[in-house]
């Protein structure tokens, strides 16, 4: 056997050549089907805009022959009103100046007056010298992005429609809240002879009803009541805790105002209210003033609390021992400790809760804690009960972000003198 190239002769040639030619008509035929029938549009114009020439695909879109458009139209004209607005005095400049732009969003007049949103992409060619021969631009159907796009500011709409009446419910509920907040504090404290008083709350979250709460209440015509707590939890059940806590002492208080009494009235009501289920306790202080003269008795007892502070007109400050007192609500027989003090002239009363001495201060974020809060009452003048509250203020208004839980302030105190007038006489209260 013999190997090697084998001589094809002249019809060997024949049918080489009518290959090529084969295979070329068929390439001419798949470029200009896929230009007819491309899935986008495709048309050329002259620089001054007439279309030259438009392939099948934009045709359909417009519902046009190409016997309407070509030679006939300019391209500004299978826009809408608008679009061609926008094609005068943006688009074509730019254009001009660069040569090329990309993905501009226009809307082509469809057949039947409707509007085809579309994104065109538009090139100068040019010739060798650099002379613009034609624009060649591609149109892309947008009209799903376009309903996409619908659906996204719907949905947008939808969004801050929602955000608004959320913001309009969570302004009712404070409001609400700020109400039943106020149902649960005196809404002014009494005018008392022979005693001054303030008071001050402060809500660490506007959307929570807070547990702390106070009171001062006439017993008779020479006796007064008070009190301040601080009840477990936050929100509505707090706030029903709180509730029932204030109305028991009150109503303990009316029965037997003694201290000690009181509370072990308030530990039975709520131990046998919350002794099944979910546990709720309390802490509080209940006391009795009685306005003697020159001075103030006082009578209290405290249940789980932090003492009283005691601020005295000479400058000094310190604390009221209560020691022993349990919760109020978790033992059935719970002890609790009272103790007797006398206010003279300028000395204050302080009832306080935790929220103050547990602030956090400092990088550290320690606890404020009680020596800080006695320090800071002994620096201040013996001016009074409203004075030393409002001082109190500025200092929780320091803590910022350290004061994350309510505090109630309740302060008492028997009326400073006067000053001394010019003939050296003292003033009369």
């Amino acid at each position: 056997m013999m190997c090697g190239t084998t001589d094809q002769g002249p019809g060997g040639e024949q049918e080489a050549g009518d290959t090529d030619a084969a295979f070329s008509s068929l390439l001419e035929d798949s470029v200009e089907e896929l230009y007819e029938q491309a899935p986008c549009g495709y048309l050329s114009t002259l620089m001054d805009g007439t279309v030259a020439k438009v392939n099948a695909t934009l045709l359909d879109w417009l519902g046009l022959s190409r016997d309407q458009v070509v030679g006939r139209l300019r391209f500004a004209d299978l826009l809408t009103v608008g679009g061609k607005l926008y094609h005068e005095t943006h688009f074509a400049p730019m254009l001009q100046m660069q040569g090329e732009v990309s993905g501009i969003a226009l809307d082509l007049k469809a057949a039947g007056k409707q509007r085809l949103p579309v994104l065109v992409t538009s090139r100068v060619k040019t010739s060798d010298d650099g002379e613009p021969l034609l624009i060649r631009t591609t149109v892309f159907d947008a009209r799903e992005r376009r309903a996409y796009e619908q659906e996204l500011l719907r949905g947008r709409l939808a969004a801050e429609a929602a955000h608004r009446q959320a913001e309009t419910d969570r302004a009712r509920l404070q409001e609400a809240l700020a109400v039943l907040q106020r149902n649960l504090l005196p809404a002014e404290l009494p005018k008392i002879p022979g005693l001054d008083a303030a008071s001050y709350y402060h809500t660490a979250s506007p959307d929570l009803l807070g547990g702390d709460f106070y009171d001062l209440f006439p017993l008779d015509a020479g006796r007064w009541a008070f009190f301040l707590g601080d009840v477990c939890g936050k929100g509505p059940q707090a706030a029903a805790l709180t509730s029932l806590t204030r109305y028991t002492l009150r109503a303990a208080a009316l029965h037997d105002p003694d201290p000690e009494t009181v509370l072990r009235t308030l530990n039975t009501v709520l131990h046998e209210r919350y002794t099944r289920g979910d546990t709720r306790y309390c802490t509080a202080i209940f006391g009795v003033l009685q306005p003697k003269g020159e001075h103030v008795s006082v009578h209290l007892a405290s249940g789980g609390h932090p003492p009283a502070l005691i601020q005295r007109a000479d400058g000094t400050a310190a604390y009221l021992p209560t020691p022993g007192g349990m919760l109020i609500g978790v033992l059935p027989d719970a002890p609790f400790t009272s103790v007797h003090t006398e206010l003279t002239r300028g000395d204050t009363l302080l009832l306080y809760t935790d929220g103050l001495t547990e602030a956090r201060i400092g990088p550290r974020r320690d606890l404020y804690g009680e020596d800080a809060l006695c320090a800071f009452a002994a620096a201040q003048p013996a001016s009074g009960p409203q004075a030393l509250v409002t001082a109190l203020t500025g200092l929780l208004a320091g803590f910022g972000k350290g004061l994350d839980d309510d505090t109630a302030l309740l302060a008492l105190g028997a009326p400073a003198p006067h000053p001394t007038s010019a003939t050296g006489e003292q003033g009369l209260t």
